[in-house]
């Protein structure tokens, strides 16, 4: 080993240090950074909708603010996807989660456990898919999104960024495409058939719908009248 070599390899390490601490706060404070400006700024674009775009699926995406949104359609998304939505902590679903884990070691195969917060979170700055290290980060950000962002945020970004269908984001472009009126204007029906096709938007359609979506909407649509309270942050 020469003498130049080992007087320069400590400066080495300690310049990568420097940079992976660097990277880490990045990382870190990057996404901190954006949840807290969403708070008050309409999310332009999410990382599925370029990925979609690259595949050729085209992007259409219109922001309304959440007065401009049938109260329907909130109602219907919590009654279908996340029923705890007004008294979550800190994002989660604690009794789904513990549901979920029993699940798993009496060998079942989990439901999922994923919060309209989570889902949020996965929407703003995440790739679809299921891989652990996703999920890992997503349980990251979501607490950060409860803390920083009322509930009513929360929801708003939600219906504003969420894939109804091919190359369809959000609420407004979803009633434009699929009922051809304003988004305000959805009717509690129509509002169930939108929340009835996100577990799978890109399969089950909303002007096609098979019987199972048609039974799931039915289902969303009589739930929603029954959740009661559990509906209040919405208003």
């Amino acid at each position: 080993m020469g003498r130049q070599e080992l007087l320069h390899r400590p400066a080495f390490r300690v310049s990568w240090r420097r940079r992976l601490l660097r990277l880490l706060l990045v990382l870190i404070l990057g996404p901190l950074a954006l949840i807290a400006l969403f708070r008050f700024v309409p999310v332009p674009v999410t990382p599925l909708m370029v990925i979609r775009s690259v595949q050729g699926e085209g992007m259409r995406h219109d922001w309304v603010p959440l007065d401009s949104i049938a109260p329907a359609l909130a109602e219907a998304v919590v009654a279908g996807e996340d029923n705890n939505f007004c008294r979550e902590s800190l994002g989660f679903d604690f009794g789904a989660l513990r549901e979920e884990v029993e699940a798993w070691q009496d060998g079942e195969t989990p439901r999922g456990a994923s919060t309209i917060t989570m889902q949020t979170a996965k929407n703003l700055f995440l790739w679809p898919g299921r891989d652990p290290v996703r999920k890992v980060i997503e349980a990251w950000l979501t607490p950060q999104i409860a803390l920083l962002w009322p509930k009513q945020r929360v929801i708003e970004v939600y219906l504003n960024s969420v894939e109804f269908g091919p190359g369809i984001y959000g609420a407004e472009a979803a009633a434009q495409a699929f009922f051809n009126k304003p988004a305000a204007r959805l009717t509690r029906g129509e509002a169930a058939r939108l929340a009835a096709v996100l577990p799978s938007p890109l399969n089950w359609s909303v002007t096609r719908p098979s019987e199972r979506v048609q039974r799931r909407a039915a289902v969303i649509e009589r739930r929603t009248g029954q959740l009661g309270p559990l509906l209040d942050c919405l208003r």
